[in-house]
């Protein structure tokens, strides 16, 4: 076997232990919170030695913190991307509005409100995780948000004045109820037509405090 082909089975098995790892630890950690979360039980669920979960992340910790940073990227890959693709055109509502359908869906994204919920529960534990996780989370989509709101009132479009509050404002008009209902009722899931419906009732409120021009 040539170097470069060792290189590349090494690098897959590596890979795959790490995710393994990390799906493992995600399904202890819910299963019995944070402290009471070994890493003797993580290597056990996860099929690896606990020298391997310390190689690839060096602790608990430290695997924790992982874990969430990942979590909250790969749930709102989407919306960034929609978010990109999305032209305002001629038609700020019909914008929005798709712009709301598209966050809204994350009230669906049971990792992501499972690991919310956690992140909580150990937030006076672990405060710099849970800063990381708002700031990840809210934090980046908000900033998003504020970016576009901020050139929609520059081309004309809109009337904001305070790009950040705004985007604040939009993110939680949309987010705020299912987000929370769904943290207290863990089988909830919600319909596409709920969600749309509730995206589109919150367009309508912002339009209103923030009208066309």
């Amino acid at each position: 076997m040539s170097s470069g082909k060792t290189r590349d089975w090494r690098a897959e098995r590596s890979a795959a232990k790490r995710a393994a790892i990390i799906e493992g630890a995600m399904a202890c950690f819910l299963r019995t919170g944070y402290a009471g979360t070994s890493v003797d039980e993580i290597a056990a669920t996860a099929g690896v030695s606990k020298q391997t979960v310390y190689q690839h992340f060096g602790g608990k910790e430290r695997l924790f913190t992982e874990i969430a940073m990942e979590t909250i990227d790969d749930v709102g890959r989407p919306f960034f991307e929609r978010l990109a693709a999305l032209d305002p055109g001629d038609d700020p509502k019909a914008f929005l509005c798709a712009l709301a359908r598209a966050l809204a869906t994350i009230a669906n994204e049971r990792r992501l409100i499972d690991l919310r919920r956690l992140v909580i529960a150990e937030a006076l534990r672990f405060p710099q995780l849970a800063r990381a996780f708002a700031e990840r989370a809210p934090g980046r989509t908000i900033e998003a948000l504020a970016e576009t709101f901020a050139r929609l009132d520059r081309d004309g479009v809109l009337r904001i004045p305070d790009p950040y509050v705004a985007g604040e404002q939009f993110n939680w008009l949309v987010l705020a109820v299912p987000v929370n209902r769904a943290m207290f009722d863990p089988g909830l899931r919600f319909t596409e037509a709920e969600l749309e419906r509730h995206a589109d009732e919150a367009v309508r409120v912002f339009l209103a405090a923030y009208p066309a021009r």
